[in-house]
């Protein structure tokens, strides 16, 4: 008989990380070795788990009020059935239809050993599948409820239990039934959801493919902070993968909302606020359960290509807007993209990243705002049309009014060490003037990641004071005489001032966009002025090598004026390229910190070569004091 456990405490988010982990560990010696594997297994089991505390908490409320309550799910395929531990004992919990928790799961256990994988892998799984899918059809099932096609679409990439032994099996339910339903609450979803973003990070790690899909919750934090998403608003991911920043979004709105919120606005945040695509077969199911452990019940989500429009499963994105209030991003770097999704966008090219620019400024709304992260590429690249022409549209239509430059290891955690920047822009005006701020110089890697600390900001956005900011970040500002006394110029300080001449420091910076054009202009058109008469005087010459050419002419008279033909045409073209080249110059948006501290050795040569020696010295006095040390312990022994 298995008898059931007492629920686990949730005591912090150590405790239930630890607890997570060794569910985790049970998964390891159970056929699903690396974060790839256990991760989507552990995903679909809390997911269920979850979900049975969810709907037995609204039939209760339903109860209460004397309202109907339609589940999702119905016995026996609801956790409390099959999942649940069973025991017989006076007290034990019972079903709405009057039977034990964990009647089905008990009635599996008395049928030997397999029954419950045949269980799972026959009756359950095809069920589930089925929820939202017209199996006559394929098709999007009309009848089924919201709640069942986020629940179908969660178990797509699940074909069968991967875990190998039905023990573990049940030891992994038992662990995670202790969950318990009494702790599912806001406070702790939040802590729950801090745990499984632990464990997304880990699909993260050692350069696997799930890299690709993590973006430090950090950085999403500042990013989420300074666009700041207000009630109301509408928030997109294009190319969302676990739901990062849909859920870091939702948390920092809901903080908004405060603990007296409206169940209207509740209601809104939870079920209108949030949209997102993503095309990964294995990321999707993770996303939707992603965004449901964070509070978000039902998460308006499109399953396919966003570049090339191709839809697998749309049925959850049907009340999306066409555009969008807010959209936070971290488009895919380095990615090549085929002529099908080229031939959906103006300037076409191969970079993941430029479709995905050019697929923003169609869906943001007028007067949204855009916070992104793009490769360093992206942003000095002038030797392209389409890398020019993206940016050139993104000024002309939207205010690029931030542009912050990262340090190169922030995305080693996620198998990439490639330098980033961050974005921020509003659509309906042209920009005007950038405001940087660097934060390159911080140096970050595996072990000492990049916090919002060293944004300045604090968990709730607020400005944090100089005594809580990173000692690295301050330590080269502070070895100035001259700062003495003054408070940090910190990103998230800075960053209220970005409009004026207080929002300049050491490491902030603004560029004067329009004078940079203007000033392009000056150098281009005379340029262009002598092209095109260059041009002119090509069409005067062209007619005379007609006349030489049908009056006869001798073959040095022809040759000399092709040459010289030749010649213009190479001057006009040279002339035009240049000018072009100075015109592409403009869009170069690399931040390059003009009041950077350079580090430059004053000493001599005979000063260097005068402290290697002295340095040597110390190394020969250091090692005959060593080898006195050995001498005299060997002498003793």
């Amino acid at each position: 008989m298995i008898q059931p456990k007492a629920p686990k405490t949730i005591a912090s988010t150590q405790s239930l990380s630890a607890f997570v982990k060794s569910i985790c560990d049970v998964m390891r010696r159970s056929n699903c070795a690396s974060a790839l594997q256990y991760v989507p297994e552990l995903t679909w089991i809390l997911f269920l788990r979850i979900l049975d505390a969810q709907e037995t908490r609204a039939r209760e409320q339903a109860e209460v009020l004397g309202t109907q309550f339609s589940p999702a799910l119905r016995s026996p395929y609801r956790w409390q059935d099959w999942a649940a531990p069973w025991s017989d004992k006076p007290g034990h919990p019972q079903t709405a239809e009057g039977q034990a928790v964990g009647w089905k799961r008990q009635e599996l256990f008395a049928a030997g050993e397999g029954a419950l994988f045949d269980f799972i892998n026959q009756e359950l799984l095809p069920h589930l599948h089925q929820l939202d899918i017209d199996t006559r059809t394929s098709l999007p099932n009309p009848n089924a409820s919201r709640k069942q096609r986020i629940m179908g679409r969660t178990m797509t990439a699940v074909e069968k239990v991967r875990v190998d032994s039905e023990a573990n099996l049940r030891d992994i339910l038992d662990k995670v039934h202790q969950i318990h339903i009494d702790h599912v609450d806001d406070q702790h979803f939040f802590t729950l959801s801090q745990v499984y973003e632990d464990l997304l990070l880990k699909m993260g790690e050692k350069n696997s493919d799930g890299g690709q899909f993590f973006t430090p919750r950090e950085v999403i934090r500042a990013m989420v902070h300074t666009v700041n998403p207000k009630q109301g608003q509408t928030v997109y991911d294009p190319c969302c993968g676990t739901g990062g920043f849909l859920a870091v979004a939702y948390e920092h709105m809901a903080r908004g909302l405060g603990n007296s919120a409206a169940s209207t606005a509740l209601d809104q945040l939870k079920h209108d606020t949030f949209f997102g695509r993503e095309k990964e077969n294995l990321v999707f199911p993770i996303a939707l359960a992603n965004l449901v452990l964070h509070g978000i019940d039902q998460p308006n989500l499109w399953h396919g290509n966003s570049l090339t429009r191709r839809t697998t499963y749309g049925a959850l994105f049907e009340q999306a807007p066409k555009t969008f209030d807010v959209i936070l991003t971290n488009p895919p770097f380095g990615g090549k993209e085929g002529k099908d999704a080229q031939k959906n966008f103006s300037f076409e090219t191969s970079a993941t990243q430029v479709l995905f620019v050019q697929n923003i400024l169609t869906e943001l709304a007028p007067s949204g705002t855009c916070a992104i992260v793009l490769d360093e590429g992206l942003l000095f690249r002038t030797n392209e049309s389409a890398f020019v022409e993206t940016k050139r549209k993104l000024v002309d239509e939207c205010d690029l009014w931030a542009i912050v430059s990262l340090p190169g290891g922030v995305f080693s955690t996620a198998g990439a060490g490639v330098k980033t920047n961050l974005l921020f822009f509003t659509k309906g005006r042209k920009t005007q003037k950038i405001w940087y701020y660097d934060l390159s110089y911080v140096k970050v890697g595996k072990k000492t990641p990049l916090t919002l600390a060293h944004f300045g900001f604090g968990t709730n956005g607020d400005v944090l004071p100089d005594a809580q900011l990173p000692a690295m970040l301050m330590a080269d500002w502070q070895v100035d005489e001259a700062n003495a006394g003054k408070p940090f110029p910190s990103y998230a300080r800075m960053l209220q001032h970005r409009g004026d001449v207080l929002g300049h420091s050491r490491y902030s910076w603004a560029v004067d966009f329009v004078a940079r054009r203007k000033q392009a202009r000056a150098a281009v058109q005379p340029l262009l002025a002598q092209a095109a008469e260059l041009k002119a005087r090509l069409i005067d010459l062209k007619e005379a090598l007609k006349r030489l050419k049908k009056d006869k002419a001798t073959h040095t008279e022809v040759a000399a004026l092709e040459t010289e033909i030749r010649e213009k045409e190479k001057s006009a073209h040279d002339l035009e390229t240049q000018a072009s080249n100075i015109d592409a110059a403009v869009f170069d948006l690399k931040a390059v910190n003009p009041t950077v501290v350079a580090q430059v050795d004053m000493r001599t040569p005979e000063q260097i070569i005068g402290n290697i020696a002295e340095q040597s010295g110390v190394v020969t006095k250091a090692l005959a004091r060593l080898s006195m040390l050995m001498a005299t312990s060997s002498v003793d022994i």
